[in-house]
């Protein structure tokens, strides 16, 4: 079986509802070891430290 609509939708409303799906800004916050810009909650490329601690050791 497919799909039947039972109303016409107008390519206005469909345009509209697709309207909405769009992406979002990234949300970047300071490292609190080296001050770069990393997205929260994950280890940090620069110093390879994650909540104060270092996780990875990242050479230079």
């Amino acid at each position: 079986m497919s799909i039947c609509p039972k109303n016409k939708n107008s390519k206005a409303h469909r345009d509209a509802r697709r309207a909405n799906w769009k992406m979002g800004a990234v949300n970047l916050v300071k490292c609190p070891k080296c001050g770069s810009l990393v997205m929260p909650h994950r280890v940090c490329k620069v110093c390879g430290s994650y909540n104060k601690r270092e996780i990875i050791k990242v050479e230079d």
